[in-house]
């Protein structure tokens, strides 16, 4: 599992913030080159000077560069969060292996063309990139641990939104108002499934408020508590909503109240009649729980619409899993699948 607390490997660069960058570097090797001729009391600006400027030059660029990019797909492969040593001595490794192999192919190619040994340019390449490296790679630890702290706070207010918006999901007054209402006819015609209704009221109710403070929750506990919101539904409903649950392992986790959102929101959002009947399949499938119902729209006045509690499900399941959460509109059935998540510990 994975919180998604690192930052982007490899960003969308600007090409004018590149083409900045790399005039830049390209001023600095000739200043460099500059500054070591003049301590050497050589006459400049001569042939050696622009001999060696430009090597200079063209290794800041390489080296800067080269390192910055070597940096970034290091860090999209291996997380600085998860195994920072790894990533550290990795990200080393790497760095010098480049800087050595880059200088060695540049000195070779100015020997050639030249005809001159770049050893005083070599010397001060490998300090540059003792600099490079420590300053790329601290810099790309700081954003990480930076980011992981944005994250962290922006999963804890995610949480928070996530859990009113099921709490105001699952004690709408529309349902608690369809509840009593059935429960009022109950009274009369059946007082044993009367008592038996509110008892299934209550298990809700009491289960909002037992999951309230959790992120996740095991199957088991989201099917039971589900087995009692179907039972109110079909009270409600009666033989015109058909709610089928195939779950062949309990043991694995969701978000809490994500089942029954789904289950709500169909019902909201489709025709429930004796000619029309809602159905509704709950199951496991390769690592995914499907809620599946056929589609049969209907308009809906007044009332927010379904993407709102869809949208909520969506991010809690963005901020617990690198799994995405599925959805198929159509043709003539509405599909969810919801990851399932191995770990209790998130």
């Amino acid at each position: 599992m994975q919180n998604r607390l690192a930052v982007e490997a490899c960003p969308k660069r600007n090409v004018w913030i590149e083409l900045r960058d790399i005039a830049i570097l390209i001023l600095f090797g000739f200043l460099m080159t500059l500054a070591g001729l003049s301590c050497r009391n050589c006459p400049f600006p001569g042939k050696e000077f622009w001999i060696l400027g430009s090597f200079t030059a063209l290794v800041w660029v390489v080296l800067w560069k080269g390192n910055d990019y070597l940096g970034a797909y290091i860090s999209s492969k291996i997380s600085w969060l998860k195994f920072p040593v790894k990533r550290f001595v990795i990200g080393v490794i790497s760095t010098f292996a480049f800087t050595l192999t880059a200088i060695y192919i540049l000195s070779a190619v100015w020997k050639a063309i030249f005809e001159v040994n770049i050893s005083y340019g070599v010397l001060y390449s490998v300090i540059i990139t003792v600099i490079i490296s420590l300053f790329l790679h601290g810099r790309a630890f700081l954003l990480n641990w930076q980011q992981s702290k944005i994250d962290a706070e922006r999963l804890q207010r995610e949480n928070i939104a996530g859990k009113y918006e099921a709490l105001k999901n699952q004690v709408n007054p529309h349902f608690l108002f369809n509840s009593l209402n059935a429960l009022s006819n109950l009274v009369y015609e059946d007082q044993d499934k009367a008592v038996k209704f509110i008892k299934q009221l209550s298990e809700v109710y009491r289960y909002v408020l037992d999951t309230r403070d959790q992120e996740i929750v095991s199957l088991e506990q989201e099917i039971k508590f589900l087995e009692s919101y179907i039972y109110l539904q079909q009270i409600r409903f009666e033989n015109r909503l058909s709610v089928e649950l195939n779950i062949t392992d309990g043991s694995v986790y969701v978000t809490p109240l994500a089942l029954q959102m789904l289950i709500e929101n169909a019902i909201k959002h489709n025709i429930v009649s004796a000619d029309d009947p809602l159905k509704i399949h709950v199951y496991q499938d390769n690592g995914q729980l499907v809620v599946e119902n056929n589609l049969q729209r209907k308009q809906i006045l007044g009332e927010p619409s379904a993407g709102v509690g869809l949208e909520n499900i969506v991010k809690r399941y963005e901020l617990l899993t690198e799994k995405k959460v599925e959805i198929v509109d159509g043709p003539g059935k509405f599909v969810v699948k919801l990851p399932l998540l191995r770990n209790s510990k998130i």
